[in-house]
């Protein structure tokens, strides 16, 4: 039976937040966070439903976070925010010293700052269409990507129609994945909390990531890192993978043809195979 938000839906007091979060799998398994990206509606359930039920059949203990600022968690000023300080309580919060972090997006520029900033509670590192800085990966010489400019459009308008053009340049595969339901899902998602898109957009363009990686730590980086891309991204282009991939000695690139910035809900089985061999394999 398909695991439901329900079903696997918790929430914790940290020092400075309430985290919601999705958990699945053996308590004894390898400890896996995964963490959404930055669009409205995102969270842990919505960006990962499909992958977190097959990661705990493969005995990975999975934790899909709703960030503070998104989701079930609690709101923040994104302008005095520190990510990776809520990333850290909710590790100590729940008795995991060190995990693999899965990023897509926002998230994976989450985990990669990670990796840099907090090595010792990083084992592998794994980000699909992850952002590096502003320019030249989302801002080229004409302006905001294409995906960015519809996204922060999603962040005063989020009916079902303007989630349905958010989700069409998300993924490749319009006609498969650009669904009413998904579309409703995720319009539904952001009106629950619209508090948060609004904290967002009050940050203008650094809302979703208020701190940027220094890229000239990339090369620090000790972890393992398997570094997913669609060919098709919109929103983040893939050159940006290349080049974390020619600074971080232990990586390797898995480029997907005919895949948006979606790679975990557009090829989720293929996501699932990866993410598993790598974590319990690398």
């Amino acid at each position: 039976m398909a695991l439901t938000e329900a079903d696997v839906a918790k929430d914790v007091a940290t020092a400075d937040f309430v985290i919601h979060y999705n958990e699945a799998g053996p308590a004894d398994g390898k400890p896996v966070i995964l963490i959404h990206g930055g669009g409205p509606g995102a969270t842990g359930w919505s960006n990962y439903n499909p992958n977190i039920g097959a990661l705990a059949d493969a005995g990975l203990r999975v934790i899909a976070v709703d960030l503070p600022g998104w989701g079930g968690s609690s709101e923040v000023d994104f302008l005095s925010y520190e990510p990776l300080d809520a990333v850290c309580q909710l590790m100590d919060a729940i008795g995991i010293e060190r995990a693999a972090f899965v990023g897509n997006s926002m998230g994976g520029h989450t985990s990669i700052r990670m990796a840099i900033e907090r090595p010792e509670r990083v084992t592998h590192l794994i980000t699909m269409g992850a952002p590096l800085q502003l320019k030249p990966f989302l801002f080229g010489a004409t302006g905001p990507s294409e995906g960015i400019k519809i996204m922060y459009q999603g962040y005063s308008d989020y009916s079902p129609e303007a989630m349905r053009r958010l989700v069409e340049i998300m993924v490749f595969d319009v006609e498969r994945f650009a669904t009413p339901e998904l579309c409703q899902q995720r319009s539904d998602a952001a009106s629950q909390r619209p508090q948060h898109l609004a904290n967002v957009a009050k940050a203008g363009i650094r809302g979703p990531i208020p701190i940027w990686a220094d890229l000239d730590r990339l090369a620090e980086i000790k972890a393992p890192a398997l570094l997913i891309h669609g060919r098709d991204d919109r929103v983040v282009t893939f050159e940006g993978t290349l080049f974390a991939a020619a600074r971080i000695a232990d990586s390797r690139v898995h480029l997907i043809n005919r895949c948006g910035h979606w790679a975990q809900l557009e090829h989720a089985d293929e996501f699932n195979r990866l993410v598993t061999d790598f974590v319990l394999h690398h």
